[in-house]
């Protein structure tokens, strides 16, 4: 099987030759461990790639991302960034005075000028899965814009303007996912962080009211075209895991250490593939090999049962060292474990 068969399988649950690696290298990593990055590339190649593809910049826009300083994204929220690598925060939100919001437009230019031709060629030139990223993301988005307690509040209380800028956005977005949808791409990623480690960042009936809808477009839009849809977010969001399912995630990405696996694995088993994550703030900076690999035998106990469904996702951040990355995907290839009850 080549590299897109198998994650295809894996998407559809179906039996595989192996469980399909996806290595995530951030930045950071690959410029300052160059030698280490190789070594593993050889090792365990990823079955998932990127499209040759960059978002242009907007008329906004001003600065590098992830650079120690502080850069404008294409939306006007200026960035502070304390940690190389890291997104930042908006101490300023460009919309923390609602009546800004009648005047905002959001930066259609750089959909208008972006160049796909290089990106559905990389497509073609290759026997990996390609996975396209975009920066669909609206209740980060509406944060960036309003500031988080404004946003929260505007919820809560159902304020027309976040009902206004929501459709803003959501409009901005879905002409997003439709680009892509029109690519060769195999999939496509959009997220939202809506945890933290005790549970949603806004309560349950904000998000089935609100963001629900909204995900659901994404995903249909994204399989009228056969593309796969892969979501990812942090924190614990084990209350809204099965309306995920219900939107149409084909794959979705999260903090599986804060939740309940168990129960999670057993209800949603064949209906949607885990797409990881092995605990990045303890066990992968910090742990043993043999941590690491306990860790990742925990997922294969609730998840692998050699019917897809599974995918064998691993963050190197630059606090991880390259010891448990190999043993993450060391670990992904031992034998699978009996499930015996």
């Amino acid at each position: 099987m080549t590299s897109r068969d198998l994650v295809i399988a894996a998407l559809n649950h179906e039996p595989t030759d192996r469980v399909p690696r996806d290595l995530w290298i951030m930045p950071g990593v690959a410029t300052s461990r160059a030698d280490e990055v190789a070594e593993v590339g050889v090792r365990y190649p990823s079955d998932i790639v990127r499209p040759d593809f960059k978002y242009p910049p907007g008329k906004l826009t001003k600065g590098k991302p992830y650079k120690v300083g502080q850069y404008t994204d294409a939306w006007g929220c200026t960035w502070h960034v304390k940690q190389p690598g890291t997104r930042g925060e908006v101490p300023m939100p460009p919309l923390s005075d609602p009546g800004k919001i009648d005047s905002f437009t959001p930066p259609v230019e750089i959909l208008s000028a972006s160049r796909l031709a290089q990106a559905n060629r990389s497509c073609t030139s290759t026997s990996r899965f390609v996975l396209a990223w975009t920066d669909v993301r609206p209740f980060e988005r509406l944060q960036a814009l309003r500031g988080t307690e404004a946003t929260l509040s505007d919820l809560a209380q159902g304020a027309k303007r976040i009902g206004k800028l929501t459709a803003m956005l959501h409009d901005f977005f879905c002409r997003e996912m439709e680009m892509w949808a029109d690519t060769d791409v195999d999939g496509v990623a959009f997220q939202d962080d809506l945890g933290s480690a005790e549970g949603l960042l806004l309560d349950r009936k904000t998000w089935r009211d609100v963001f629900g809808p909204l995900y659901r477009d994404y995903c249909e839009i994204l399989h009228a075209k056969d593309k796969f849809a892969f979501f990812l977010s942090s924190g614990n969001i084990y209350e809204i895991f099965g309306d995920l399912v219900k939107v149409g995630a084909d794959a979705i990405n999260c903090p599986l250490s804060v939740m309940n696996l168990e129960r999670l694995a057993k209800r949603y088993r064949g209906q949607v593939t885990s797409w990881g994550e092995i605990d990045r703030q303890r066990i992968m900076p910090q742990g043993t090999r043999e941590e690491v690999r306990e860790a990742v035998l925990d997922l294969r106990k609730a998840l692998d049962f050699g019917s897809g469904g599974v995918i064998a996702q691993c963050r190197w951040s630059p606090d991880v060292p390259m010891r448990n990355v190999v043993a993450v995907f060391e670990q992904w290839l031992m034998p699978l474990p009996m499930h015996v009850n």
